[in-house]
């Protein structure tokens, strides 16, 4: 008997915009209104500025807002908000340390947490909530309620009753909580009606990567995984995780040109829209040029094409592309080539791709180069990680109907040559190239070896860059030794520089 699956949809809730859109992203629209959610992370992983993130954007739709703190002084929340360029005006700020507290005419001082009744905390959030009438509160942190309590069933029982209060009285809020006890972690989490966790890490060289995760979110639908964000002026940026299968378009099963007639021929026909194509080769061999030539072809055609650079400078380019006869500085003036230089070591993989897919979605790019793979993959933790979201961004910009051109340098010159990454299988087609000796001079040669989507020619012919750009020769037969790096030429096939030496 066939089994039939009813889909029954959620049920529309009220959302509270966390005033990060890629965080809103994530949630698929914002937090469900009325409820209680947790934020954990370390200290500095960026809790109280996602806190103020949630009540500014309040603010701005007229909401009123509310920020406990038991931890810092409003003076202090002031400064973290003012290094943003923010105000925190129309914020009330709580604060249960006071200048009053410390007064020595009252019977009993705020000193210390630690000094506290647990019950009169409390009784002073409730009391500053039901005069305010808060819609958005923030309350920061857990970690003094917990030292207050002393005992996580007194702490439970007060986190329980703060929740049902707050519920009671129509708020969103945002608990912090900076994991200072990780035998509590569960219990609040089974409490909150969400939790998000932010997390810092240091690698060995550059600065501390963040990624954020979603560990629960009752009643609706999320995007689950670690998502990048950095912490910079002006706040948060989330990048939520890239899945392909989002942006799928209708095909498009046009071959487009690289500019060069021959080149093409050797490809079969050229580049295919919606696929990859993996430049190969060692160091100098033409991988660039060859992918500048194809990227002003695309530009001739009146596409827009996006260039990410990971080696070398934008003006290093600008000037090699001039000599060789392909000069690209209009295109970059006029904006139809955006060229970016990015340093692996302060770039994200989520960040990368947000890039791509701004360039793609937004300013409509057709043409996409990554140049080069080898200084992307430091920008991930370890080769694992690279291949998942290389595949996930090129199954992206398929779905796109996007031509993408992937450059990955070969360690050494001749000899056994080998790469830092094996991407062979990722790519729908391989274009390698070659040093090769002929007649007492170093050569280079081109070859296609291999193709998802066109025949292709099984041949190898001799290219160079010259004056007038990119030059690919005949096909070339008598070869030995091309596939080991060590390519030496014996035929009798004129080579492209023959009719100016004089050469046979």
């Amino acid at each position: 008997m066939r089994r039939t699956t009813i889909t029954v949809p959620l049920p529309t809730q009220e959302r509270a915009s966390t005033g990060i859109p890629g965080l809103d992203d994530v949630l698929g629209g914002g937090l469900p209104t009325n409820h209680v959610y947790l934020v954990e992370g370390d200290p500095g992983s960026g809790k109280t500025t996602l806190g103020l993130h949630f009540l500014r954007e309040g603010v701005r739709k007229g909401e009123r807002g509310l920020y406990v703190t038991l931890s810092e002084t409003a003076t202090e929340l002031r400064t973290v908000a003012a290094s943003h360029g923010w105000t925190l005006d129309h914020i009330e700020l709580f604060e249960l340390v006071s200048e009053e507290g410390l007064s020595p005419e009252l019977e009993q001082s705020i000193l210390h947490p630690s000094q506290i009744e647990l019950g009169e905390t409390v009784r002073g959030v409730i009391a500053a909530v039901e005069r305010l009438q808060p819609q958005r509160v923030v309350f920061d942190s857990l970690s003094e309620m917990r030292l207050l309590a002393q005992d996580p069933l007194r702490y439970r029982r007060q986190v329980l009753a703060l929740k049902k209060f707050f519920s009671d009285q129509g708020c969103t809020v945002l608990l912090l909580d900076d994991r200072s006890s990780r035998d509590t972690d569960q219990q609040l989490h089974s409490i909150a009606h969400g939790v998000v966790n932010l997390e810092q890490s240091v690698d060995q060289y550059g600065p501390e990567r963040r990624r954020l995760r979603v560990l629960k979110m009752r009643g609706i639908k999320f995007r689950g995984g670690d998502h990048d964000f950095i912490l910079d002026t002006g706040g948060l940026s989330v990048f939520p995780r890239l899945v392909a299968s989002e942006h799928r378009m209708p095909a498009d099963h046009q071959v487009v040109s690289t500019g060069v007639a021959k080149l093409d021929a050797l490809m079969g026909s050229g580049l295919p829209r919606g696929s990859s194509m993996l430049f190969n080769g060692p160091s100098g061999v033409g991988k660039t040029t060859t992918a500048i030539a194809s990227t002003i072809a695309a530009l001739r055609r009146g596409e827009s094409a996006a260039y990410y650079l990971f080696d070398e400078g934008l003006s290093t380019l600008v000037t090699r592309a001039r000599a060789l006869g392909m000069d690209v500085e209009p295109y970059i003036t006029s904006g139809q080539l955006k060229v970016t230089a990015l340093d692996p070591a302060e770039v994200s993989p989520g960040e990368f791709a947000h890039m791509v897919r701004h360039a793609v979605e937004d300013d409509g790019a057709q043409l996409v180069v990554i140049d080069s793979l080898n200084a992307y993959m430091q920008a991930m933790p370890g080769s694992k990680y690279l291949m998942l979201q290389m595949h996930e961004l090129l199954t992206y910009l398929s779905h796109r109907n996007v031509v993408t051109i992937l450059i990955l340098g070969q360690h050494g010159l001749t000899g056994e040559l080998h790469s830092d990454v094996d991407m062979s299988y990722l790519a729908d087609g391989i274009l390698l190239f070659r040093y090769f000796e002929a007649r007492g001079r170093l050569l280079k040669a081109v070859s296609m070896v291999k193709s998802r989507t066109t025949r292709h020619e099984q041949t190898i012919r001799e290219f160079r860059m010259g004056d007038s750009g990119l030059e690919v020769g005949q096909e070339l037969t008598d070869f030995e030794g091309v596939l080991t790096g060590v390519a030496a030429y014996h035929g009798q096939v004129p080579l492209l520089g023959d009719a100016r030496s004089g050469s046979k």
